[in-house]
């Protein structure tokens, strides 16, 4: 993984990844609760690009700031001031999870920055507070008022890790996480605020994207229902759909399918006209 540089806005300090080069900008954002690693690890080694990954306030090495600003707005806002203030445009915009919903809306707030569009296992499509972010809500309620160790012994308990467990181990594993995370208030925060948030766009809106879209999920997802993928791509005039191999059937297959999956999108992105 690049190495972290600072830039400062409105007085906080967040953490750029950039590979560097002259390449064609590709910002790639992570998930809820993720980092700069999350991104580094599905990014093919693709020739002419330079990646690029603004950790979110609270995220990575990122200050938090202010948590009550905890929001897919706020760290869009951040994204769209690093992409005007330092890259030049248009760049290609993409995310996994809570990156996918900052990058589609980025997408749909500044079109004429955005050359291709990257939608990783979305959590949203237009509404807020889908029934899917749940157990993210329930697991921030549990850490904003117990022990860490408490939380996590009251959460692995509940109906809701059950249900996960048996259905989607991989969302499993990734709550569990986040009872080890720190700070725990700022965890807290973010899981209970970015659980009932949403993209800020609508389904209009989606269907006036006009540059190419690939959007990457899997099945054995509850976090990340297929079925997004499904009603993205109904919804997006140019969108190209890749099914990928579950990350709790095998984890190395997912990573070489998700990286193919990007480097056959970016290859015919940089290869078509601009």
């Amino acid at each position: 993984m690049t190495a972290a540089q600072i830039v400062v806005r409105s007085g906080l300090k967040l953490a750029v990844h950039d590979s560097g080069g002259d390449g064609v900008p590709f910002v790639l954002q992570h998930g809820l609760c993720g980092s700069a690693a999350q991104t580094a690890e599905v990014m093919p080694h693709a020739a002419g690009v330079r990646r690029l990954t603004l950790e979110c306030r609270g995220h990575g090495a990122s200050d938090a700031g202010d948590p009550s600003q905890f929001s897919i707005a706020t760290f869009h806002d951040d994204l769209a001031w690093l992409i005007q203030e330092h890259l030049d445009a248009p760049a290609i915009i993409g995310g996994i999870s809570m990156g996918a919903a900052i990058a589609t809306r980025f997408a749909v707030t500044h079109p004429k920055s955005v050359r291709a569009l990257i939608i990783a296992r979305p959590a949203w499509v237009t509404r807020a507070a889908p029934d899917n972010m749940r157990p993210y809500l329930e697991a921030g309620k549990l850490l904003a008022r117990h022990p860490a160790d408490r939380a996590r012994h009251l959460f692995g308990a509940s109906p809701t890790a059950l249900r996960l467990a048996a259905q989607a181990p991989d969302n499993l594993a990734s709550l569990d996480g986040f009872f080890s995370r720190v700070p725990q208030a700022v965890t807290a925060e973010l899981l209970m605020r970015i659980a009932v948030d949403g993209p800020g766009v609508s389904a209009a809106d989606l269907g006036r994207v006009a540059f190419p879209v690939l959007i990457i999920g899997h099945r054995r997802e509850l976090a990340h229902p297929f079925a997004a993928c499904q009603e993205l791509a109904a919804l997006l005039p140019r969108a190209r759909l890749v099914e990928i191999t579950p990350k709790a059937a095998d984890k190395a297959a997912y990573l070489s399918d998700f990286q193919a999956a990007l480097a056959a999108f970016l290859k015919d992105i940089l290869d078509g006209p601009t």
